[in-house]
């Protein structure tokens, strides 16, 4: 995990974030997601610098829509945003999750 997935992660573990379960490197279809919330079918991916590039925007986007086509929400956040404003974040997932 990188240091924004390490943080991110000591504040999702053992059902801190509102009692919802969250698994880390979980496989769906045939992909590896950063974190998954089974409860309320989404996926959270942390975005490092490589996401910016055009040919990963491009198999992002594939990714997502594969993942929306098995009935899962996509939440994406940058390393960066994490690292910098954690609270904010949350606040964000917070908002995303209806909890």
């Amino acid at each position: 995990m990188t240091s924004a997935e390490r943080l991110l992660w000591s504040r999702l573990r053992a059902k801190q974030f509102f009692g919802l379960k969250f698994r880390r490197q979980h496989g769906v279809g045939p992909y590896i997601v950063d974190f998954y919330c089974s409860e309320r079918l989404t996926v959270i991916e942390v975005d490092g610098d490589v996401h910016g590039e055009e040919l990963q925007k491009r198999k992002d986007e594939q990714r997502e829509k594969n993942l929306n086509n098995l009935g899962l929400h996509i939440v994406r956040y940058t390393n960066d945003e994490i690292l910098k404003n954690l609270d904010g974040v949350l606040e964000d997932l917070k908002m995303k999750l209806g909890v």
